[in-house]
């Protein structure tokens, strides 16, 4: 019987899917950008080939769908495995890029999708806090980010979001009219050869560094 991931797969694998994902994008850039006033800068910093991984703060369940706005190509993004147990709602994310992973676990099966994804050269949104998180710092980043990138190479692309939170924090069922401003900054570059244990918590707090100066200059936008 085809498990959660092999469907999610083959979904996303089909023409139709990028229909899909167009048709929403489009919805999300002529409703909900008007909506919350969306700013964006940096925008060319994702406009680039090959692998790259997306790497935004986390501060609600708005973040991922607007961050689609931001780059002309799709974006792949882990999800928990329980948002595919419907078989129609996980049909749609799939089609949306999505695939699941077993939180609170080491999800090797997910793991070794993302990089079959990224040495495909996909982009993929992985974020580096994990969860979602409160408050304008950044906190501890996992080295799942930094293992990504020295396994496949993939460029690591931060990106501050302000405003979500305050549009959508968790436990709100609907979306207040708050503005929203999307920073990327430069890509990152992985070391060309792979990275022992104690590099990657190097390269992961030089992240988590640049990230804080894009949230900064999110948060500065907003107000």
């Amino acid at each position: 019987m085809e498990d959660l991931q092999q469907r999610a797969q083959r979904i996303a694998a089909k023409r139709s899917s990028m229909w899909v994902y167009r048709a929403v994008r489009r919805t999300i850039m002529t409703v909900l950008y008007p909506y919350f006033r969306v700013q964006r800068r940096g925008r060319e910093h994702l406009d680039i080939s090959g692998p790259v991984i997306v790497a935004p703060v986390h501060r609600s369940n708005l973040d991922t769908p607007l961050l689609s706005g931001m780059s002309r190509r799709r974006l792949r993004a882990l999800s928990k495995e329980s948002l595919f147990v419907n078989r129609y709602f996980g049909a749609f994310l799939a089609a949306l890029g999505a695939f699941p992973v077993r939180r609170g676990v080491a999800d090797r099966e997910a793991m070794r999708e993302a990089i079959k994804m990224l040495e495909a050269g996909e982009q993929m949104v992985v974020f580096p806090e994990g969860t979602r998180q409160t408050g304008t710092r950044v906190g501890e980043v996992f080295d799942g980010m930094s293992y990504l990138a020295s396994r496949t190479g993939a460029a690591i692309v931060p990106v501050g979001i302000s405003g979500t939170e305050a549009a959508m924090s968790t436990g709100t069922r609907l979306p207040r009219p708050v503005r929203v401003a999307m920073v990327a900054g430069p890509p990152i570059r992985p070391p060309e050869n792979r990275m022992t244990r104690p590099q990657m918590s190097r390269f992961s707090e030089m992240v988590r560094e640049r990230l804080q100066e894009v949230f900064d200059e999110a948060q500065a936008l907003v107000g």
